[in-house]
């Protein structure tokens, strides 16, 4: 059974419950997704389906070895592909379609996407440091401060927090929470935040360690 869907992020919002809390929401258009291609133990080694993002895409945007592969398939052409793997039970093949009510309200899902980027960024705003006084003649306020001693090791370690490229990089959000789920539209309500800018690719996954205290 497929545990994932490819999606992008609308934006977020704001529910309210039955006891009048305000929730805050992300809004995700989940799929649909097709499988292009079913992998197997057998073959591949594993067990695992590569999806393709169902959305309009021009058709000189695709090569001609993948046009060549979604023919032989009988599958529209899709730009977008990413691969699962499959949990147990149901049975997974080429062609199938992958909708929104893969999922549940109240189910965990982890969200994965690419924050955004945030270009060159001085310590404080990359690693939260606290700075020095902002009181008049300290003159040292947002600076790193020591990045080594000189005698030894004469050098920087590596991995020392200093100021550069911000943002940018894949993340996951783990265990939020589905509070709506809209098959005719293939909406997606999940409360709290999900990485990236709005209409930025996600990847939606079943929970793979639900946590206790959420």
């Amino acid at each position: 059974m497929v545990t994932g869907i490819l999606g992008r992020k609308l934006g977020m919002t704001q529910l309210f419950s039955a006891d009048g809390q305000v929730v805050p929401v992300t809004v995700l258009k989940a799929g649909p997704c097709v499988v292009v291609q079913r992998k197997t133990a057998a073959k591949d080694g594993y067990e695992a389906a590569q999806l393709g993002l169902v959305e309009f895409v021009k058709p000189r945007r695709i090569n001609k070895p993948e046009s060549g592969r979604f023919q032989k398939t009988g599958i529209e052409p899709t730009r977008v592909l990413r691969e699962v793997r499959l949990a147990e039970g149901g049975e997974t093949k080429t062609g199938d379609r992958i909708t929104v009510e893969l999922f549940k309200v109240k189910q965990k899902v982890d969200v994965t996407g690419i924050s955004k980027g945030r270009g060159f960024a001085g310590s404080v705003r990359r690693h939260h440091f606290r700075g020095g006084d902002a009181s008049h003649g300290s003159m040292f306020h947002r600076a790193p401060g020591s990045i080594g001693a000189s005698s030894y090791p004469s050098r920087v370690w590596k991995g020392t927090r200093m100021a550069g490229h911000l943002g940018n990089a894949r993340c996951t959000v783990r265990n939020l929470e589905v509070v709506q789920v809209d098959p005719d539209d293939n909406l997606l309500l999940v409360e709290g935040a999900v990485p990236g800018p709005d209409g930025g690719l996600v990847m939606i996954r079943h929970a793979r360690k639900v946590s206790k205290g959420r």
